[in-house]
């Protein structure tokens, strides 16, 4: 059953170790028949959320910025993936703002279920993805209807372009995507 996947890449960095295993899901979503979407914030305006709450009211939030198209394409998904690389063993700045401006969709009739994370690092230490996986499950946690289905992770992956060189990663990535 064909369902509406939408995946976020939020590094900035071209040659994004994070960026290409999103596209790699992306490959394996759409070789098992899914309706893809890929959205990167390199080049996207997204302000930080000021807690005025006036979106609990209106639906909407009152900076104008690219956070409402993305919000309009997370609001429709059925899945969402989530990619970023891990600073300071942590999700990167730009996913975390993008989370935090998506306070409109908190009382709404969204449609996503299921989320998942794809996350780099240079770092490959047992606990190197934690904090970020974390991070997300809290955000998820304030969404009844949805859950974090899962992870993949490539520690060890330092440098620009350096996710190719590591196939079981890619593998995973590709995985994750044909079985959603």
């Amino acid at each position: 059953m064909s369902k509406k996947v939408l995946i976020i890449s939020s590094s900035l960095r071209g040659g994004s170790n994070s960026e290409c295993l999103a596209r790699e899901c992306e490959h394996g979503a759409k070789d098992a028949g899914h309706d893809v979407q890929f959205i990167s914030l390199k080049g996207k305006e997204l302000k930080f959320c000021i807690g005025c709450l006036s979106c609990q009211e209106t639906g909407k939030c009152v900076l104008k910025d690219d956070a409402a198209d993305i919000m309009a394409a997370v609001y429709n998904a059925e899945v969402i993936v989530f990619a970023t690389p891990i600073y300071y063993y942590e999700m990167c700045g730009q996913l975390k703002t993008l989370l935090d401006r998506m306070n409109p969709l908190f009382p709404s009739d969204y449609k996503f279920r299921d989320i998942y994370m794809i996350a780099t690092a240079e770092e490959d230490e047992p606990t190197t993805f934690d904090k970020a996986y974390n991070g997300l499950l809290g955000w998820v946690d304030c969404f009844e209807k949805a859950s974090l289905k899962g992870i993949v992770t490539g520690g060890g992956i330092g440098g620009a372009n350096a996710a190719p060189k590591h196939a079981d990663v890619m593998r995973k990535a590709y995985e994750l995507g044909n079985k959603l």
